[in-house]
């Protein structure tokens, strides 16, 4: 028998703690790491108790008549515990669907964590919205990931850009100073996009000061000037790429493609893959080419990341 319960602040340490020791949860569910902008998010997130023991969370908020899991993340839903089974997974979402209606919720958005960030099989959340919830895929993105123990050799384009770095003299080293390359990358973003970064500069430096190890910054140099950089999210036995950026002269001389090598080769050569993220835009409609072609240029190959929507 389960018990459905909104989460509170009283219940930050037990959260951090299951996710610390769930099979699919990384440390942006951490509440040091959900919380950084939880004025721009109303939280509606819930816990579930099985025999009085937190069995499940759901990281969500929500708008409107709308429980959305979650906007302010990458990816979401539904994170379990060693024992979660199907058929308990199943309950879950019947009890969750109950309680939303009781609330007036209306429409349900759901993230699910894409396969490659599980640390063990936990994919009962798809099984039991295809049986419980009638969904439809709203969102289908792209992103690129390198399995380093099946690597693709680099594209042509690629492997001359890293020869230009080492030509130059171009170095590789963990940095602390974002406030460098967040003018680099903001930059970059005004000029290409007419975006900022998701982060602000006091945003990336609050978390990087609350997940130090998880969080790190790489740079390409040469001598004391900083032509690109990496903004890289470790987790157990994968790594993603949040922020990439180079200055115009350092993209003409393989700044990003000696950081990428060397997160390859040196840095992280037995994790289990890395992620460069999504390249899709506009509700995932809008596949970014430039983007995709330079991210495969490394071996980077499809998974998808999926969003999922019912009604009550």
């Amino acid at each position: 028998m389960f018990e459905v319960r909104r989460y509170a602040k009283a219940r930050e340490q037990e959260w951090n703690s299951f996710v610390e020791r769930s099979k699919n949860g990384t440390f942006l569910f951490d509440r040091r790491y959900m919380d950084y902008h939880e004025d721009r998010f109303a939280d509606h997130s819930f816990m579930f108790y099985r025999d009085n023991r937190l069995y499940a969370m759901l990281p969500a908020n929500v708008c409107g008549d709308t429980l959305f899991s979650h906007q302010g993340l990458t990816y979401g839903g539904l994170i379990t515990s060693h024992e979660a089974r199907t058929v308990h997974v199943m309950e879950m979402f019947r009890l969750l669907n109950d309680s939303l209606r009781s609330e007036g919720i209306r429409r349900v958005v759901y993230k699910a964590t894409p396969t490659i960030y599980h640390r063990m099989p936990s994919e009962e959340d798809l099984y039991a919205i295809h049986r419980e919830c009638d969904y439809r895929i709203l969102e289908r993105d792209v992103s690129s990931t390198i399995f380093p123990k099946a690597a693709i050799k680099w594209k042509k384009d690629r492997r001359h850009g890293l020869r230009k770095a080492h030509d130059m003299g171009m170095t590789v080293e963990r940095s602390t100073d974002f406030g460098v390359f967040w003018d680099i990358l903001t930059a970059n973003l005004m000029e290409n996009h007419g975006t900022k970064p998701v982060h602000s500069l006091d945003e990336m430096l609050l978390l990087h000061s609350r997940f130090p190890d998880r969080i790190r910054l790489y740079v390409s140099r040469r001598g004391d000037e900083t032509l690109g950089g990496c903004v890289v999210y470790v987790m157990p036995d994968m790594v993603h790429t949040q922020y990439i950026s180079a200055t115009r002269e350092g993209k003409r001389n393989g700044a990003i493609d000696i950081i990428i090598d060397h997160l390859l080769n040196r840095e992280f050569p037995n994790v289990g893959c890395i992620d460069f993220g999504k390249s899709t835009e506009g509700n995932s409609m809008t596949l970014n080419e430039d983007l995709i072609y330079q991210k495969e240029g490394f071996g980077g190959r499809a998974i998808c990341y999926d969003t999922y929507e019912w009604t009550l």
